[in-house]
C-alpha cells in the first residue's frame, strides 16, 4: 500500500501538475490576456513592500535556479567536473540556505502587509492570499530539510532527488521508487512544491512567465473608470 501511495504521489502526480501547469498557462494566456499580471497594491504601505518584494523575488530566484541546476543536470557533469556528492550538498545546504532565508524574511513582510493592513486586505484576491501562504510553507519546509541533510553529508539522500527529478523528465515508470524511502520532512517539500505548479495558472504567479513582447501588437483597449462626479474636460 505504501508503494502504491508513493507512485501516486510521486510518479503519477508529477505529470498531472506538469501538464495542468502547461496547458493551464497557455490557455490563460490565450483566453484571458488582461489577467495576466500580478494585481498592484504598491502605493500602500510601499517601503515594506519594497523590501519584501527584493528580499522575497531575490530569494526564490537563487532557490529557484539551484534547483533546476541541481536535479536536473545529468550526475556524470557534476563527475565530469570533480564535484563531489559532499562539495554538492554542501553548496546546496549554505547557498539554498541563505537564499531561504531571505525569501522567507521577504514573504512574511509581504504576508504581514497583505493580512494586517485593511486597505492591501482589501484589494487581495482569496487566490493572491493562498499563494503567499503556501510559498511560505514551502519556504519552512524547505529550511527545515536542512538539518536532516546535514546529517547526511555524503550526498546520498540529494543524489535520490536528483535520480528521481529526472526520472520524471525521462519518463522512466520506476522513478518514484527513488524517494520510496525518503525522510517525510522532503516528501512533503516535493509534494507541496508540484501543487504550487499544479496551482500555477490560476494564480498572480503566471507573471513570472511574462515578457511584455505581445502587448506592443495587442489590440483592445482597458476600461479605466472615472470618479463620480468628475467633468469630462
Amino acid at each position: 500500500m505504501a508503494e502504491f501511495i508513493n507512485h501516486l504521489v510521486f510518479g503519477i502526480y508529477p505529470y498531472i501538475a506538469l501538464a495542468t501547469l502547461a496547458v493551464g498557462s497557455v490557455i490563460r494566456y490565450d483566453r484571458e490576456p488582461y489577467s495576466w499580471r500580478a494585481g498592484s497594491s504598491q502605493l500602500l504601505r510601499r517601503k515594506q513592500l519594497i523590501w519584501g518584494s527584493i528580499l522575497f523575488h531575490v530569494g526564490v530566484l537563487f532557490i529557484f535556479v539551484g534547483h533546476l541546476v541541481g536535479l536536473l543536470t545529468p550526475i556524470a557533469v557534476f563527475d565530469a567536473l570533480g564535484v563531489s556528492h559532499t562539495a554538492k550538498q554542501l553548496l546546496a545546504m549554505i547557498a539554498g540556505g541563505v537564499a531561504g532565508v531571505m525569501a522567507i524574511i521577504g514573504a512574511t513582510l509581504l504576508i504581514h502587509r497583505r493580512f494586517f493592513d485593511p486597505r492591501v486586505r482589501a484589494a487581495s484576491a482569496f487566490s493572491d492570499n493562498m499563494i503567499i501562504l503556501l510559498l511560505w510553507v514551502q519556504l519552512a519546509l524547505g529550511l527545515a530539510t536542512i538539518p536532516i541533510s546535514a546529517g547526511h553529508l555524503d550526498g546520498h539522500e540529494m543524489v535520490k532527488f536528483m535520480n528521481w527529478a529526472q526520472g520524471i523528465f525521462t519518463f522512466q515508470g520506476d522513478a518514484s521508487s527513488y524517494v520510496l524511502d525518503a525522510a517525510p520532512i522532503f516528501k512533503a517539500h516535493l509534494f507541496l512544491g508540484l501543487t504550487i505548479l499544479l496551482l500555477f495558472p490560476f494564480t498572480r504567479l503566471v507573471h513570472m512567465l511574462s515578457a511584455p513582447v505581445r502587448y506592443i501588437w495587442r489590440g483592445g483597449y482597458q476600461i479605466v473608470r472615472t470618479r463620480q462626479g468628475m467633468g469630462h474636460g
